[in-house]
């Protein structure tokens, strides 16, 4: 017999995991949520989206008192780095946050439950922790997130050849540090490493940075990174690693030649993989796709009747508010609900400084669909609060279909784009025209006004430039 019984239990307690057990017991189920570690909150909350984002901050804290603030009529003399205090922040901001989750889970009543789950049967788990126990359920949801990929030439040694995870916790900043991948986190964190005084060399097997990002507004972030001192090798990989007596000799190959980079440490930041391998779901069903992600249908069922998924562990961007999104409209439609999300208003955040946000379509993605669009761009140098800020590199970019002048979609690089974005994910969502944007009252001075003079800019408009 099974020592329960539930409508849902949700297998991962990261933010598409909790979310979605919050929502199903606002809408009246009994619910479980399964987490194999000791604390809540998935990869997001305790290796990845927030303590990055502690670190990042930290880190501009004491670049500019290093080097921004002459400008404002400060002085300070001796600026030292206290990387426990810093790495001890972060945690703090974690282990809140964190409590935070399990206080939810007391709130709504949902039962937490520590251990790994297996499936026996599509309504049945076991789950192995403190205690072994057996839960039946109406439903499963299975949002257990992603682990990092690693490269065949650079296995992880969680010491010398790190993942994100390790790179969080570095006990010392490193004199060299060699980062493979050019992507979000390699960028977040070889940016967090260079201000603390690494020096930082990125290596991209493509021609560019952020390849899934705007390829303009990609460049003027490589510009911007160089100019912070980061190197890159781009069109490079890594093809071999060895162990030295103080780090790690990388050999690495580009346009047929090859060549070494010694570093202290080594970032390899590829890449994310779906993480649902120890569930026992291929046995009872669960089709998975030939990248190791589980596939499901427009409800986010799987092919095993009465199993869902949703975050990163199906296809789509490997996003925190994604997995969030799918995890509300999945137990909405178990509820008999119309839960639904819309990808085109999802944004993409690279956190580094200034930050690059996106949402929405690129001109490459209207080009390669035959849509004919026309652009508004405004740069932050015209922008007042920008100026008053002296953060005026970068702007924002607005793709509009040509004969409706629908938003389609908008691309920022600036400071606090990743706040600024929303305006333009709500635009997308209610289906706002470039003119509804450009006709909209913004504050004077604010940064927002920029994307109001690129809204504007659509129709050759613009005021201020």
């Amino acid at each position: 017999m099974a020592d329960e019984r539930f409508d849902l239990v949700v297998i991962g307690s990261g933010p598409g995991g909790y979310t979605a057990a919050i929502r199903a017991a606002q809408l009246g189920m009994r619910v479980a949520c399964v987490e194999k570690y000791e604390r809540l909150g998935g990869t997001c909350l305790n290796v990845g989206c927030i303590p990055s984002k502690a670190l990042l901050d930290s880190s501009e804290h004491y670049e500019e008192t290093r080097r921004g603030l002459a400008v404002h009529g400060i002085g300070v003399e001796n600026v030292t780095l206290d990387l426990g205090a810093m790495m001890a922040r972060k945690d703090k901001v974690v282990r809140g946050l964190t409590q935070g989750v399990a206080s939810l889970f007391k709130k709504n009543k949902i039962e937490r439950v520590q251990g790994m789950a297996r499936f026996e049967s599509p309504q049945r788990l076991r789950v192995r922790g403190a205690a072994e126990r057996v839960l039946d359920t109406a439903r499963v949801l299975i949002a257990t997130g992603s682990k990092a990929t690693p490269l065949p030439a650079l296995p992880f040694d969680d010491e010398r050849i790190v993942s994100s995870t390790e790179a969080l916790k570095l006990a010392t900043v490193p004199k060299r540090l060699l980062v493979v991948g050019a992507g979000a986190v390699g960028l977040e964190l070889g940016s967090v490493w260079a201000r603390l005084g690494a020096q930082v060399t990125v290596v991209e097997f493509l021609d560019r940075v952020v390849p899934l990002m705007d390829r303009g507004m990609g460049r003027q972030l490589h510009a911007a990174l160089k100019k912070q001192g980061l190197t890159f090798r781009l069109e490079t990989s890594a093809t071999k690693a060895e162990r030295t007596a103080d780090g790690v000799r990388v050999t690495l190959e580009s346009k047929g030649e090859s060549f070494v980079e010694d570093a202290d440490v080594v970032l390899v930041a590829v890449g994310r993989r779906a993480y649902a391998d120890e569930l026992g779901a291929r046995e009872i069903g669960v089709g998975f796709d030939d990248r190791g992600r589980i596939t499901v249908n427009e409800h986010f069922e799987t092919s095993a009747p009465g199993v869902f998924a949703i975050g990163d562990v199906i296809a789509g961007p490997m996003l925190a508010h994604k997995a969030e999104e799918e995890g509300v409209a999945a137990v909405e439609r178990m509820a008999g609900q119309a839960g639904h999300v819309n990808y085109d208003a999802i944004p993409n955040v690279v956190y580094t400084w200034p930050e690059l946000a996106s949402v929405g379509w690129s001109e490459e993605d209207a080009a390669a669909r035959g849509v004919e669009v026309r652009i508004g761009t405004f740069p932050f140098m015209a922008n007042a609060r920008a100026k008053c800020l002296g953060t005026t590199e970068g702007g924002v970019k607005v793709i509009a279909d040509a004969r409706s002048d629908r938003i389609l979609g908008v691309h920022i690089l600036g400071a606090r784009a990743s706040d600024l974005i929303a305006e333009a994910a709500l635009a997308i969502e209610y289906g706002a025209s470039a003119e509804d944007v450009g006709r909209t009252p913004h504050a004077h001075p604010t940064l927002t006004e920029a994307m109001k003079e690129a809204a504007l800019g659509v129709a050759k408009r613009s005021i201020n430039i």
